[in-house]
């Protein structure tokens, strides 16, 4: 699976023009009352990142930088133009297609790729393109788009849109969620799904065709109050004939927040946004190293969970391994005692200061970076403190 998503690396800078601009938010008001707005100075980074269907991720297959050298907002430019007639190629959203067409053209195997994306992929373009490429996709619906009638709908009702053909159908049954985690709540959804002849927007019906694709709705039964409910539209171009073939949807789904947690470790663990890089050349280039270096930190998290009882080799290099054994062998009482990836794991985490209780959860990726900094400093210690043969 692929996963596709957006997000923002926000700078602070004394000339902002090099590196250009994110966004404008509110600021707050002025004394008189008046709002005031404020334009952020930053990189943008659209990312697509493969993974298991048990949510190992496997690498990067596309990443896309920009930045943004005037702002203008979404609802002034809807104001001024109509978008569903504007070319999706002069859009900033064409980057969901150049990041499927890349993803596939460096996987091959298109029939084997589902590409997941949230609401903001809901683009009628990327579902013909990837049609037309012969991938999959799975994703979050947004526009209640036109549909072609039933043969016994009445011409008076509603039933051209794709919303009101999917609540004509009956739900299919029920499944239970856990919701966040093994301490969280459990929540119950009812699933319907039905396959619908969907129409391209008016603008553009000459340039592309109807797709029949089929919508799955999960919605969340007896609430609770203190949050929404769990309320899932989804689309794809992949056959579901049953109730447990729609889950199977909803669980790959849930697997896009991948894509946010490895963002999270660009920022809060690898601190991409504290670098003092003056232009967006740089700071790109800075960015694209730490993109690596983040995969191979959610990587080795994900896959101690993934396969325990893994032999280490398969994951760390020999000079990690070289290191934790030499830092275990100087203890009074050794904590390696299975040369498993788990094992090695838990000492890089129990360095980045994973305390490891019996209670704990399993080390998350922000230990693990800490852990993994830490070893590259002991190792480099080892390093030069080796004794050295001259001549």
């Amino acid at each position: 699976m692929i996963l596709q998503d957006t997000t923002e690396f926000i700078y602070s800078r004394e000339s902002p023009g090099k590196i250009g601009y994110t966004k404008t938010i509110n600021a707050g008001r002025y004394k008189a009352g008046q709002p005031t707005t404020r334009t952020l100075c930053g990189v943008l980074m659209h990312s697509s990142l493969v993974v298991t269907t048990s949510g190992t991720p496997l690498g990067l297959s596309a990443v896309k930088f920009w930045t943004r050298s005037k702002f203008k907002g979404t609802a002034a430019l809807r104001r001024l133009v109509n978008q569903t007639r504007v070319p999706i190629e002069t859009k900033e959203s064409y980057r969901w297609l150049e990041n499927l067409r890349q993803s596939i053209a460096l996987l091959g195997s298109p029939e084997r790729c589902v590409h997941i994306g949230d609401r903001e992929s809901d683009i009628y373009e990327l579902f013909c393109l990837a049609q037309d490429l012969g991938t999959r996709f799975l994703v979050r619906v947004q526009t209640n788009r036109l549909a072609e009638p039933p043969s016994e709908a009445s011409p008076t009702n509603a039933a051209h849109r794709v919303f009101a053909q999917l609540a004509a159908v009956p739900w299919s049954g029920r499944h239970r969620v856990a919701i966040g985690g093994e301490d969280g709540e459990t929540a119950f959804l009812q699933i319907k799904f039905a396959s619908v002849k969907t129409l391209p927007p008016i603008g553009k019906q000459k340039r592309y065709a109807p797709q029949t694709l089929v919508y799955i709705h999960a919605l969340e039964v007896d609430p609770p109050s203190n949050r929404d409910p769990i309320d899932w539209k989804l689309v794809t171009n992949l056959p579901v004939d049953d109730l447990a073939a729609a889950v199977e949807k909803l669980d790959w789904y849930a697997l896009r927040w991948k894509v946010e947690v490895f963002h999270k470790i660009m920022k809060s663990g690898c601190r991409a946004e504290d670098a003092r890089l003056q232009t967006a050349e740089r700071l790109v280039k800075l960015l694209a190293l730490i993109t690596v270096v983040s995969w191979r930190i959610f990587w080795i998290t994900m896959s101690a969970r993934a396969q325990p009882d893994a032999r280490p080799e398969t994951v760390l290099t020999p000079a990690e391994i070289e290191t934790l054994d030499r830092i275990d062998a100087a203890r009074s009482k050794p904590r390696i005692l299975r040369r498993t990836l788990a094992t090695y794991l838990l000492q890089i985490a129990m360095l980045g200061g994973y305390l490891a209780r019996t209670r704990d959860h399993p080390p998350g990726n922000i230990v693990v970076w800490r852990g993994l900094t830490k070893l590259q400093d002991v190792a480099f210690g080892i390093a030069i403190g080796s004794p050295r043969r001259c001549g």
